[in-house]
């Protein structure tokens, strides 16, 4: 493969970017590792560079509004098409602990 693409999850995300990627950098072929997050619109390439050795830059996006280029695929990925009807929890809505929101007293 020359693209990976990997849905983080709270459960996958530290193998995702620890083991996992380090078993698929070992593949002469890939030159584009995708993560993309699941609870917000973001996306981190992690792009092979071959000059000099073997070094991985990194490039994040975030926001639906975003663009990513993926440098030698002729790709650009729009988070808004990335994410087209996926619905985000609202970070400033209630929690779903039942305080609507509310601090409780203290004492």
């Amino acid at each position: 493969p020359t693209l990976l693409v990997e849905v983080l999850s709270p459960s996958t995300e530290a193998f995702d970017r620890g083991r996992k990627f380090a078993f698929y950098r070992r593949l002469p072929s890939l030159t584009h590792y995708l993560l993309v997050a699941q609870d917000e619109p973001q996306v981190e390439l992690f792009r092979r560079v071959r000059s000099g050795g073997d070094e991985w830059l990194w490039t994040m996006a975030q926001g639906l509004e975003a663009t990513l280029p993926l440098p030698g695929l002729d790709v650009t990925l729009a988070l808004a098409d990335v994410y087209d009807g996926v619905t985000f929890d609202d970070p400033a809505a209630p929690e779903a602990d039942g305080t609507n929101g509310a601090t409780p007293p203290s004492g």
